[in-house]
């Protein structure tokens, strides 16, 4: 074995599910399943016995569940984790991100499911983007995690009475591996009174975006939707791009309003951080301040450019804290200005534009 190989555990209650998983993973060039468990017990044996680099894990699954497993792994022997989740548990896998899953693909509904094979370009992309993670950011969220507004917030809505100051009227957002944790910490930090409208490009696969989006409405004082087409941009609300579709800024008579289209043939990241950063520039030119965060690949590269050249400012994830730094590494490269900050002074460094 060579020993730049990618070992995978999978866990699966499905004989089926485990099959059809492990020869997807197989047909990856230098990855291979080093074993497979059929329960949470068995697994978590597994793990500490063979030491995988990477985890396939379904939530439901009999003895002990995808949650303990996960609480017990990243506390003794912290490992990338790829919940394997049918859309049925859209709420659970976002669940699983704050336990400390570094991302997700979608499965059929279905237990047993021929359809299984479908997922196998999405799997294939984000085993191979694990090589990139680095773990250590993961367990520095999850032990940083909050679930409600952090105190510089509180204090900033206690002061109500100090108006804030105009800053770019949009603020765009992208983010793909380990975004869901991090957009959590970034717009559970932010004033609602901020005088700006927020739109959120976050690679996933249709069926769950609607969820995501109201799991963090609950815990941040934004009003946090699923765009739809038709929806108005305005301050103090932030439109989440649906899964498996792109989100889009134009105008509406006098106002400006979310159009959510439909991929283009091959488009490799969905929903499209270019494509938002791109539609944001074409209506508020230098107007825009966009965010890259956390992710593979060189999405909002492009759109980040476009900004940078209209006016606009661009703020990226720093290394320090990105759980894969490919999309803010772009980012810089394509805006040699752009202002780099930690995820946790991200939430804040918006804020302030607008005091």
């Amino acid at each position: 074995m060579s020993s730049s190989t990618l070992r995978v555990l999978v866990v699966d209650d499905s004989a089926f599910n485990r099959r059809t998983i492990t020869r997807i993973i197989e047909e990856i060039p230098g990855v291979r399943v080093a074993d497979y468990a059929t329960d949470g017990e068995e697994a978590l044996r597994k793990v500490f016995d063979l030491k995988p680099d990477l985890i396939t894990l379904d939530l439901e699954m009999p003895r002990m569940d995808g949650f303990t497993f996960l609480r017990i792994v990243m506390q003794n022997r912290p490992t990338p984790v790829i919940v394997v989740s049918a859309r049925s548990e859209d709420e659970n896998v976002f669940k699983a991100l704050e336990f400390g899953a570094i991302d997700f693909v979608a499965k059929p509904a279905g237990r047993i499911s021929p359809e299984l094979s479908n997922i196998r370009d999405d799997l294939v992309r984000k085993v191979e983007s694990i090589a990139g993670a680095d773990l250590s950011k993961v367990v520095q969220r999850k032990s940083a995690a909050t679930t409600t507004p952090d105190a510089s917030l509180q204090e900033s809505l206690a002061d109500g009475d100090k108006p804030l100051h105009e800053g770019p009227k949009m603020v765009v957002i992208g983010a793909s591996t380990g975004g869901p944790p991090a957009l959590q910490e970034v717009l559970s930090s932010i004033d609602s009174r901020v005088p700006a409208a927020f739109a959120v490009a976050q690679h996933m696969p249709p069926g769950f975006t609607k969820a995501f989006a109201e799991r963090l409405n609950r815990y941040c004082t934004l009003e946090i939707v699923e765009a739809q087409t038709g929806d108005l941009v305005q301050p103090g609300r932030v439109l989440i791009a649906p899964g498996g579709r792109n989100l889009t800024l134009r105008w509406h008579g006098n106002q400006v309003v979310a159009h959510v289209i439909e991929p283009e043939p091959g488009q490799r990241y969905i929903p499209s951080v270019d494509v938002l950063f791109l539609s944001a520039c074409k209506v508020y030119g230098g107007d825009v301040l966009g965010v890259v965060m956390t992710g593979m690949g060189n999405d909002g590269a492009r759109g980040a450019s476009a900004i940078s050249q209209a006016g606009g400012e661009i703020i990226a994830e720093s290394q320090d804290t990105s759980v894969v730094f490919g999309m803010p590494k772009e980012a810089i490269n394509a805006v040699p200005k752009a202002a780099v900050y930690p995820l946790n002074d991200i939430g804040d460094q918006i804020s302030q534009r607008y005091k």
